[in-house]
């Protein structure tokens, strides 16, 4: 029974580290989830709950960067609420159409939302290049953090 655990932590670390580049997958939880598993199948003696709480909150700062980083870029190009909110709706519909939708989605959603708002192209594409720059900020944020939550774990696994 303990080798199911290593191998679903395993998957679930890769899928995770994975998941912090590729938007549709909630990278950091599934990461968070594989090292619980292998934490498991070594019945927490070598990774115990202190270390699993601080990768708890290193899981959590990851999910609240991925949630408000593309609303951050867009905010700091001036955007209306309509651009957010455009950004928002094009993050959830790029998800349905693959990998071009998911980095041209919120932008596109974004530009959108601006235009119809103010009608000033250039300002539109200003808030959409701050959508995406603000999405790519994050994901680079996320990836930082899955890799500080391998060394954690790695150091205390090592102890």
């Amino acid at each position: 029974m303990l080798a199911v655990f290593w191998i679903v932590g395993l998957a679930l670390v890769i899928a995770g580290v994975v998941g912090c580049v590729v938007p549709p997958l909630p990278g950091p939880p599934l990461l968070f989830l594989g090292l619980l598993s292998v934490a498991a199948a070594e019945r927490f003696t070598k990774v115990g709950w202190p270390t699993l709480v601080v990768l708890g909150f290193l899981t959590l700062a990851a999910v609240g960067i991925d949630l408000f980083a593309g609303i951050l870029g867009a905010r700091h190009f001036r955007a209306s609420k309509l651009a957010l909110l455009g950004a928002t709706l094009g993050g959830l519909a790029g998800i349905f159409l693959g990998l071009p939708g998911i980095i041209l989605g919120p932008f596109v959603g974004a530009v959108a939302g601006e235009w119809i708002s103010r009608r000033d192209l250039r300002q539109a594409g200003k808030v959409g290049i701050g959508t995406w720059l603000g999405l790519v900020a994050g994901a680079a944020a996320k990836l930082a953090l899955a890799v500080a939550m391998l060394g954690l774990f790695a150091f205390a696994y090592a102890l």
